[in-house]
């Protein structure tokens, strides 16, 4: 059976006009930005932390979520920039299962492409509005990342689309830091040639418009771990797997050598309370040679308000439909914890 086109949705500009930021949030945005540019360009040894839910489902618990980062974030801001992340695609390997907020802003109701644009713009308009947090997204369409574009300080580019030529020429026209990360079956190279692509310049075809790109200096590196010829969860954040990065950037002569290392996924094996005995092996990691302090930036966590994940009709309060996440009081103490060893 053929597409059917259902109807033609409102271009981003129109959506943005719609949906406008204040002078206020403009500003907080662009201070934002700053900062978090000041750690990949080497001008600031604050560190990263991009955190929050595998994916947000409903706005109420994500909120929730992120003003309990706000309190936290004012204990540790002299150490850490806290960047939530509020992920509204879920990339899935077959194609089944819930595919994020963009698709289903309701995950029990049917897919409603414009009522998904609409709602994750409002959810990251309320998280600038009332928690002066610009938030993190996985770019899993890059057409679709205009309905954002003034909004978000970090930008991910998942496992599954770093190999794409469309991810790496649109993420060469962004803004604000762009993780690349490395494929799912482990290819560093593959990475490094993501990197390569988006710290270039190109001229491309962009959403029905011939455009021209200078690339994107801070495009750099996520390490999430992978899986191997057998079939066998991987990690790759190790010591030994941090000095073969630096190595990798050494001979690539890219900028602003950096990365940032998922704690979750194949690192943890998808064992989510691996992530706290992870995040801590890469700061002593970090604190051991000062060539990999200034090569890891800082970590992806996938936290919740819950501790592990739940079926789509089990509605707990701030547990996650997808991967299974941290609950809060864990990631308490491990933001805690990260900011007196740093």
């Amino acid at each position: 059976m053929p597409m059917v086109f259902h109807r033609k949705l409102p271009i981003p500009q129109e959506v943005k006009k719609e949906f406008p930021l204040s002078e206020r949030m403009e500003r907080v945005k662009a201070e934002r930005d700053e900062e978090i540019k000041a750690v990949f360009e080497g001008r600031s040894d604050k560190f990263i932390l991009v955190i929050g839910p595998c994916s947000a489902d409903h706005k109420e618990p994500v909120l929730e979520y992120v003003s309990r980062l706000r309190r936290i974030s004012e204990l540790v801001s002299d150490k850490i920039i806290i960047i939530p992340r509020i992920y509204t695609n879920k990339p899935r390997t077959t194609g089944k299962g819930y595919k994020g907020m963009l698709h289903q802003p309701d995950p029990e109701a049917k897919p409603d492409m414009y009522k998904g644009i609409v709602a994750i713009r409002e959810l990251h308009l309320e998280a600038l509005r009332d928690y002066d947090f610009t938030c993190a997204d996985e770019m899993l369409y890059p057409e679709n990342y205009r309905y954002l574009s003034d909004l978000l300080s970090y930008v991910a580019i998942g496992a599954r689309s770093v190999e794409n030529q469309q991810h790496r020429l649109t993420a060469s026209g962004i803004e604000v830091p762009v993780g690349m990360k490395n494929p799912t079956g482990g290819d560093l190279g593959v990475m490094m040639n993501s990197i390569v692509a988006a710290q270039s310049g190109h001229t491309f075809l962009y959403r029905g418009w011939e455009v021209t790109s200078d690339g994107n200096p801070c495009a750099h590196a996520i390490l999430r771990g992978y899986v191997d010829y057998a079939g066998r969860n991987t990690s790759n954040y190790h010591y030994e797997d941090l000095i073969r990065v630096k190595e990798l950037y050494e001979k690539s002569n890219l900028k602003n050598a950096s990365v940032i290392v998922d704690t979750n996924h194949n690192n943890s094996g998808k064992q989510y309370l691996e992530q706290v005995r992870i995040a801590k092996d890469i700061v002593h990691s970090r604190n051991q040679n000062d060539d990999i302090k200034r090569l890891v930036k800082g970590l992806m966590i996938e936290s919740y308000l819950e501790d592990g994940a739940q079926g789509v009709d089990e509605h707990v309060f701030g547990k996650s439909i997808t991967d299974p996440c941290l609950g809060w009081e864990k990631t308490e103490r491990l933001i805690l914890d990260i900011a007196q060893k740093l």
